[in-house]
Formats: structure tokens, C-alpha cells, sequence
């Protein structure tokens, strides 16, 4: 076994990996929203016992992904519009705290790399590669979140970020909501950049909100 193999073996208890491969096939869609977790049959598919599968879900479960239901079994999380709206609310004003804290300490090199995803969008919607465009504007996200500066609204905003994918994996992205959604990611880069902390979390905020808008009108949804 390599050595940063073993390393990580180290430092991760098994409980703790099989969550993370969990939620990784979860979020890669294998699972759809509302399907039932087999336990037996992940314990199979992994090799292992019963016992981390199951402490795995129990942490799955808190972290809102999936949810028991008594005498029925383990089921991906199915949220509700109200649900949703609701997370985009609290979502919202983490995220506008995010672009308010790092429009404060942004270096060269952080405006540099936020430039970077949002032009790689711009490239993404040119030619009509949507997979490309949701893998830039996640990772433009989760870059604001993680180099703001505050470790716990990081954590908080990235738990709300694996439900809601659970959510907008269903939404139908239209050309023309992409290309105002990734102008709304160069107004929020600009005021970055502009080290304009009031800008930056007006824009932020707006942003999510939009998106939220966008989202509850697609009654596909509901």
C-alpha cells in the first residue's frame, strides 16, 4: 500500500471515509433524491461490515442528506420547495458575509484564481458545456466561502451547499439564466477585487437571491 495510503488511513477512521465515498456517490447522482440506502448492500459493495455503514449514515443523516424513516428504512433526503427556500434564505446571508469578509483580506493571487473561474465560465457557456460551467461555479463558490477567513460560516454554508445540489440537480438551466448568473460572478469578482466589503456582500447576497428566484419559479420543483 502507498505510503499516503496508508497516511490516510491514519488520520481517517473507516466510518469516516465510507461517509465521504457515500456522499460521493450520493452527490454524483447514482442515488436520486427519495431512493432507499440498502445498508447490506453497501456493506457488500465496500467490503467491510455492517457496523461503519452503518455509523457513516447516522452522519449522513445529520448532515441532512439522507433521512430515516421509521419501519421503512434509509432514503436520500427528498426536500420540498418550502424546504429549499428556506436554506437559500440562510444560505443567502452566509454567502453575502463570505464576499463581505474576503472583499476585505483578498490578496493578488485570490482575485487572480476567482478571474480564473469566471472567465473559465464565459468558455463553458461559449461552446455549450454545461458540466464544465456546474464543476467552475461550484468551485468559484466553495473559494469565496473557504478564503473569507471564518472556518465555521465555511462549514455551515458548504453543509447547505450538499443539500440544495440535491435539490438543483433537477433544475433545467436555461443559456440565458447561465449567462446572467456568471455575470452576476463577475460583479461579485469586481467588488472583490475593489476591496469594497458593503459592494461585495449587496452583490452576494442578490446573487443568491436571484438564483433562489430562479429556482421556485421552475414548477417542475414543487
Amino acid at each position: 500500500m502507498p505510503t499516503s495510503a496508508i497516511e490516510l488511513l491514519k488520520s481517517r477512521s473507516l466510518p469516516m471515509l465510507i461517509e465521504e465515498e457515500i456522499q460521493r456517490v450520493i452527490l454524483g447522482g447514482e442515488y436520486a433524491p427519495g431512493d432507499r440506502i440498502n445498508e447490506k448492500e453497501l456493506a457488500l459493495r465496500f467490503g467491510i461490515s455492517r457496523g461503519p455503514v452503518r455509523e457513516a449514515l447516522r452522519s449522513l443523516e445529520a448532515s441532512g442528506l439522507i433521512e430515516q424513516v421509521p419501519n421503512r428504512g434509509v432514503f436520500v433526503r427528498r426536500l420540498t420547495a418550502a424546504q429549499a427556500a428556506d436554506i437559500y434564505d440562510v444560505r443567502a446571508f452566509l454567502f453575502a458575509l463570505a464576499g463581505r469578509l474576503l472583499a476585505i483580506r483578498a490578496t493578488d493571487e485570490e482575485i487572480a484564481q476567482l478571474r480564473a473561474f469566471v472567465a473559465a465560465m464565459d468558455e463553458a457557456i461559449a461552446r455549450d458545456d454545461f458540466e464544465s460551467y456546474v464543476r467552475e461555479n461550484f468551485a468559484l463558490h466553495e473559494f469565496i466561502v473557504e478564503h473569507a477567513g471564518n472556518p465555521v460560516l465555511a462549514s455551515q454554508y458548504l453543509s447547505l451547499i450538499k443539500q440544495l445540489r440535491l435539490y438543483r440537480s433537477r433544475n433545467l438551466m436555461l443559456r440565458d439564466s447561465i449567462e446572467a448568473s456568471n455575470k452576476e460572478h463577475h460583479e461579485m469578482v469586481d467588488a472583490i477585487a475593489a476591496h469594497d466589503p458593503d459592494r461585495a456582500q449587496a452583490v452576494h447576497l442578490k446573487h443568491v437571491a436571484t438564483a433562489k428566484e430562479r429556482l421556485m419559479s421552475n414548477p417542475s420543483l414543487t
